[in-house]
C-alpha cells in the first residue's frame, strides 16, 4: 500500500502546496509538551477529562472516559435517505483523493458533482477525469485553505470524501455536517478525545452520518475472518491483534509524495499510535466492539524515536528543512486493548524502521487462530496435526461482495472499491451503513490514548463509551446480507 490505503496527501490544506498549514503550525505550538492536554475535553464537555499533566494520583489514571450527555439520539440503526444518484463532493485531490475519484465514478447510481483542492493542477486533472466519465463538469473550488466551506454549503451534495492531511480532518468533518452533509473522512478522523466526541455529538445532533472510510475492513481476508467468526468458527473469541507496520520513511522525506513535511511533522508530536484504524476496525468487527462487547481500556509502551533521525543523517543533505526537526514519535508502538468481555486486541504502530508491510490481522478463540501476512489457519477439529493450513481452504465463506466483485477494480487488492461500492449502495437504497460515528471514535481513540499512557509509563487509560451505553446491545455490522435491491 502506498500509505495504508487511507490518509494519504490530499489538498495539503496550503494555497500553494508548499510547507505546513497555518493549523499545522498552532498544532505543534499548542501540542508541544501539552502532554494530558491531548485528551482534555472542550469547555462543554469538561467533565470528560482533567487538563492536568500528570496523572490524577499515584497509580491511577485521570479520567478520559467520563461520558458527557446526549444532546441528540443515537445514530444506531439510522439509515441514509434512499435516492436514485448519490452526489458526491471530494475534499481532497492528492495521491489518496486522486485515486479515490476514479472509484466513485466507476460505482453505479454517483456522480460526482463538486471537488476541492487549493493546487489547480490537481482539480484540473480529476475535473477531466469526470468528464471523461461521461458526467457533467463538477463545480471546482480552489482558492484557498478554507474553500471546502464553500463546497459543503452547495444543496446538491448528499455526502462529503475527505482525503486531506489530518490536520483537516476534524474541521472538515464537522463543517459538512453542520451544512447537511453526511460525510465520510480517511484515517484518522480526529486526533483529540474532545473532537471524536464532538463528532459524535454533531452527527447525533444534524442527523447525517460521520464515517471513519476504513478499507481494511473490506478485505477479502478481513471479510471472510469476520464471516468464520460469527459463524462460531473459532469458538469463543479470546484475542486478536492489528497493526500498521509499514515502511514509510522514504515518503515522508519525499517533499512531493506528501505536498510538504506535514506527515512527518506529527513525529515531533506525538509518541503514541498515530495511525491505528487499518489494524484495530476489523479486529473490533471480528469481535462485535460497539456491537454487544466494547474497547474498556488500552495501556500503550514505546520504543525510542531514533528511526527517522537516523534515516535523515543517511539521505538528506546538510540545510535541508527536517534538519530543523526534532522527532519524539516511537519508532514501534505496541498498545494492548482489553474488552468488556475479557478479550484482549494487540495493536502496533511503526512506520520509521525496515519492516516489510504488514497489518498482522490476527485471530484467536477456543476453537483456534488465524494469522495474516502471510496468512495462515489452524482450526479444530478440522485440523488436528499443530501444523498451519491453507486459508484458501475456506473460500466458501468469503463474504457477499467478494462472491460478486471477484475482482474489483483499483488499489490495494480491491477493498478500496469494495469500501466505495458498499458505501454509495447503501447511500441509494437507503440502507444503515455498516459502521457509524461510534466506530469512527472507537477505532481513532488510541491515537490520544497511546500517547497518553505511553507518557504514564504504561498506565492503563479507560477507553470512552461513545455509544453511552448502547454496545450493549447486539446489532447488525459488517457482515451484511445483500440487499434485495
Amino acid at each position: 500500500m502506498a500509505d495504508g490505503g487511507a490518509g494519504a496527501a490530499g489538498g495539503n490544506g496550503t494555497a500553494d502546496g508548499a510547507g505546513p498549514s497555518r493549523r499545522s503550525v498552532l498544532w505543534t505550538a499548542g501540542a508541544a509538551g501539552a502532554g494530558l492536554g491531548l485528551a482534555g475535553m472542550a469547555a462543554d464537555t469538561a467533565s470528560a477529562a482533567p487538563s492536568a499533566a500528570t496523572p490524577t494520583a499515584a497509580g491511577s489514571a485521570p479520567d478520559t472516559a467520563a461520558v458527557p450527555k446526549r444532546r441528540g439520539k443515537t445514530m444506531i440503526g439510522v439509515p441514509f435517505e434512499g435516492r436514485s444518484t448519490v452526489r458526491v463532493g471530494i475534499v481532497g485531490l492528492g495521491n489518496r483523493g486522486g485515486s479515490m475519484i476514479d472509484l466513485f465514478l466507476a460505482v453505479p447510481n454517483t456522480r460526482v458533482v463538486a471537488i476541492c483542492d487549493p493546487v489547480k493542477e490537481k482539480t484540473a486533472k480529476a475535473a477531466k477525469k469526470v468528464t471523461d466519465a461521461g458526467q457533467p463538469a463538477p463545480a471546482v473550488y480552489t482558492k484557498g485553505d478554507r474553500d471546502f466551506e464553500n463546497l459543503c454549503k452547495r444543496g446538491d451534495i448528499d455526502f462529503v470524501y475527505v482525503a486531506t492531511p489530518w490536520d483537516w480532518h476534524f474541521e472538515m468533518a464537522k463543517t459538512a455536517m453542520l451544512n447537511g452533509k453526511h460525510v465520510g473522512v480517511e484515517c484518522p478522523i480526529a486526533l483529540r478525545l474532545d473532537e471524536l466526541w464532538e463528532l459524535v455529538d454533531l452527527s447525533e445532533q444534524t442527523r447525517k452520518h460521520c464515517l471513519q472510510l476504513e478499507n481494511c475492513c473490506y478485505g477479502r481476508n478481513e471479510m471472510r475472518v469476520l464471516r468464520m467468526a460469527h459463524a462460531g468458527l473459532f469458538g469463543d473469541l479470546l484475542h486478536g491483534a492489528g497493526a500498521y507496520n509499514h515502511d514509510l520513511r522514504g515518503l515522508m522525506f519525499d517533499p512531493e509524495y506528501y505536498e510538504g513535511p506535514w506527515r512527518r511533522l506529527w513525529h515531533t508530536r506525538l509518541r503514541g499510535d498515530l495511525y491505528p484504524n487499518h489494524g484495530f476496525g476489523p479486529v473490533a468487527n471480528y469481535m462485535d466492539v460497539n456491537r454487544g462487547d466494547r474497547a474498556v481500556r488500552i495501556s500503550s509502551f514505546g520504543t525510542p524515536s531514533l528511526g527517522l533521525t537516523a534515516y535523515r543523517k543517511e539521505h538528506m543533505p546538510a540545510g535541508d528543512p527536517s534538519w530543523k526537526e526534532t522527532y519524539i514519535e516511537s519508532d514501534r508502538t505496541i498498545s494492548l486493548v482489553q474488552t468488556a468481555k475479557g478479550r484482549v486486541i494487540r495493536l502496533e504502530h511503526d512506520v520509521s524502521t525496515p519492516h516489510p508491510y504488514s497489518r498482522i490481522n490476527s485471530l484467536g478463540g477456543t476453537k483456534g487462530v488465524f494469522e495474516d501476512y502471510p496468512e495462515r489457519i489452524y482450526l479444530e477439529p478440522g485440523h488436528s496435526d499443530d501444523q498451519w493450513h491453507d486459508f484458501g481452504e475456506f473460500a466458501e465463506w468469503d463474504h457477499w461482495l467478494w462472491k460478486e466483485h471477484a475482482n474489483p477494480p483499483g488499489g490495494h487488492g480491491g477493498m478500496d472499491y469494495m469500501l466505495v461500492f458498499r458505501l454509495t449502495q447503501c447511500l441509494h437504497l437507503g440502507l444503515v451503513p455498516d459502521f457509524d460515528v461510534y466506530d469512527a471514535a472507537t477505532w481513532t481513540a488510541p491515537v490520544p490514548l497511546s500517547d497518553l499512557s505511553i507518557k504514564a509509563h504504561g498506565m492503563p487509560l479507560e477507553v470512552p463509551d461513545f455509544t453511552r451505553g448502547d454496545w450493549k446491545k447486539a446489532r447488525p455490522g459488517m457482515d451484511s446480507e445483500k440487499p434485495a435491491g
